[in-house]
């Protein structure tokens, strides 16, 4: 029965979720770029200071990016760091010297770009704020002050501002070392501030115990914030995005993970199912639900489901209760534009005039809608649900998306000067990677891995699709490695007890095609040795190739670009699914339980996918979306 109840439960928040005419974390993304055209800047011309706002609502971009391949959410994000970070990477209104941990949180925003764009300056961006992590100063242990005006003290606020950047530029830079010290901040954070009784966090410490605000006994601040206790659940979900997965530490976190849901759960409003400003105090006079705080826990709760980092059905079942929550008590629409209110405006400990942390101080700062803070929680608990509904409704749920790096292995040196594999990898993020397309893969439930040896029975066992991209010619690849006899055999008889194979070659310049075609044509398909659909410049219209209706493969895409391919012939038992001016362009074939996909191009590569370069009525980030969904789908 509760099986039954909870797939119930799930059903209905799907249906929610598509409910309307876009989900909400497009509709808060159009918001954020009504309000905030320039950056957030309030005024016209008018810049406001780097600020740890400003990351939030940029991470909550990149998520919708990410679930929609539109390039205006990315655009939005490098348009508003780009009116601060200069070519130099200094960046504007930025003072490392005030050691202020808010600040690094915009950092997230110019790895995304760094990655994607490969431009220096970012890079340099980044730097300076690693630089001054490296100088922050620290409590005795080894904890971050949440600013150098601050001493002694670390609030929960500061982990998410400084860790999940900390952990994405040690797993980008290679500092092995530095996790070490990030899971430490976790550990030292919960050590001092965990109230035993709850679980619960109080917001801040302070090792020296003599500000006003913290306990002389033990330097606890008095009450639990709820957004101080957002920021922390969402630095421990976010951090572990990073985290090593074979690292000694990544325990700890999980069971510091384990008891912050346990804690937040309990102080869940049984009816509204949102969170208090003072989370453990919902009957007392001025005490209210509290926007930002419910957006942050959602976030927390649903990522820690989606993620595996806890298998309780019912925390699942907090972050929906917590989600229709926020809609029905939180969000109004007001000429389309979607407002989130009774937002905690802001609150912290100390300064001046001074913040004694007390009950009543915290209900009595401002409520606002639509401040930056809630409206990128927001962005990120609505974008998480949506790809956990995905998740649970995907047909990827228990799969492996297996991609070949030993056909394609190629090389080259990075702006690091290290030699790195590049060219439709998972991991490569700039136009060349199928980084998106691997986040469409794992939006379905499925799981993402690479092969670097050649196939065999055992290593392809465990698959449910293998992927075979543009197999090494010389000139990309001095040593390249062919499909041999032996990878033909292991890989038909792996089709042949189910498996689905996509094969995606290249132009005639590009492509090795002898060795391809042998295994090709174990399933009546053959790749020309051709260039069709060649594109001069921009004219993207030389590209462009209808779809029609009732396709068995593309179900969203209808008008979708590809260029300089090489084009098929097929024999039985292949068939044409998508020809263009009398030339075969997508053929579908079946061997023994198994299926098979070819087409004469990498077609899904970021450069077609992100949204940057094609006009957005091209759908090729919906054609990436069609060959995931058709094949981890079973046939019927």
């Amino acid at each position: 029965m509760k099986h039954r109840l909870h797939l119930f439960t799930l059903l209905l928040m799907i249906s929610s979720l598509s409910a309307g005419a876009q989900p909400w974390s497009e509709r808060m993304a159009e918001t954020v770029m009504h309000l905030w055209p320039d950056s957030m800047a309030m005024k016209p011309g008018h810049l406001v200071g780097w600020s740890y706002d400003q990351g939030v609502v940029l991470n909550g971009m990149e998520q919708v990016w990410l679930r929609t391949g539109k390039g205006k959410y990315f655009n939005y994000i490098q348009k508003s760091m780009d009116l601060f970070v200069q070519k130099d990477g200094n960046i504007l209104t930025y003072k490392q010297a005030d050691y202020n941990i808010d600040n690094i949180k915009p950092g997230c925003s110019l790895l995304l770009l760094y990655e994607v764009l490969e431009e220096e300056k970012y890079k340099k961006g980044a730097q300076l704020l690693r630089e001054q992590l490296e100088g922050q100063p620290r409590t005795k242990e080894g904890g971050f002050w949440h600013k150098k005006r601050y001493p002694n003290q670390m609030w929960l606020d500061g982990l998410y501002m400084g860790e999940p950047f900390y952990a994405q530029y040690a797993q980008r830079f290679n500092e092995p070392s530095a996790f070490d010290d990030i899971a430490n901040q976790f550990v030292w954070m919960e050590k001092h501030a965990r109230d035993v009784r709850t679980g619960l966090l109080y917001h801040g410490w302070d090792e020296s115990k003599t500000e006003k605000w913290s306990n002389p006994v033990n330097g606890q601040s008095s009450q639990f914030w709820g957004r101080a206790m957002g920021w922390y659940g969402m630095a421990l979900v976010d951090v572990l995005d990073y985290f090593p997965a074979d690292h000694p530490r990544r325990k700890e976190l999980l069971s510091i993970l384990q008891r912050y849901i346990t804690a937040v759960k309990q102080v869940q409003d049984k009816t509204s199912g949102t969170w208090w400003q003072v989370l453990n105090k919902p009957n007392e006079k001025g005490n209210y639900p509290e926007a930002s705080a419910s957006c942050m826990f959602v976030y927390t709760l649903a990522k820690a489901s989606r993620m595996g980092y806890t298998t309780d059905a019912t925390t699942m079942t907090a972050a929906k209760k917590g989600f229709d929550g926020i809609i029905k008590n939180f969000i109004t629409v007001e000429n389309g534009q979607v407002n989130l209110n009774k937002v905690c405006q802001v609150a912290g400990l100390g300064d001046t005039p001074y913040r004694d942390g007390s009950y009543a101080y915290y209900i009595g700062e401002p409520v606002v809608t639509n401040d930056p803070k809630g409206v990128g929680a927001f962005i990120l608990a609505a974008a998480e649900m949506e790809n956990l509904a995905d998740q649970q409704s995907g047909v990827g749920k228990g799969k492996t998306v297996l991609l070949d790096y030993y056909f394609n292995n190629e090389r080259k040196k990075n702006k690091e000067g290290n030699t790195v594999r590049y060219h439709y990898i998972w991991e490569d993020w700039a136009n060349s990677g199928f980084s998106l397309w691997g986040h469409v893969f794992r939006n379905t439930g499925a799981a993402t891995a690479s092969l670097e040896t050649a196939p065999t029975a055992d290593n392809l066992k465990k698959a449910s699709v293998y992927i075979i991209v543009d197999p090494d010619i010389p000139t990309e690849n001095p040593h390249p490695n062919y499909i041999e006899q032996a990878d033909i055999t292991a890989i038909t008889n792996w089709v042949k007890a189910g498996g689905t194979l996509i094969l995606m070659g290249n132009d005639s310049i590009n492509a090795e095609f002898k060795h391809l075609n042998q295994l090709a044509a174990h399933f009546g398909i053959q790749f020309n040795e051709d260039c069709e659909n060649k594109v001069i410049g921009k004219q993207f219209e030389m590209g462009m190739i209808r779809v029609n209706a009732g396709n068995p493969v593309f179900k969203r895409a209808r008008q979708v670009y590809i260029k300089e391919l090489a084009t098929l012939n097929v024999k039985a038992p292949a068939q044409v699914i998508l020809t263009h001016k009398g030339k075969n362009i997508v053929a579908v074939s079946k061997l023994g339980k198994g299926k098979v996909l070819a087409v004469g191009d990498p077609w899904v590569y970021n450069e077609y996918t992100d949204g940057r370069r094609l006009p957005a009525d091209y759908q090729n980030f919906e054609v990436a979306q069609d060959i995931a969904e058709w094949a981890l789908k079973g046939e019927k």
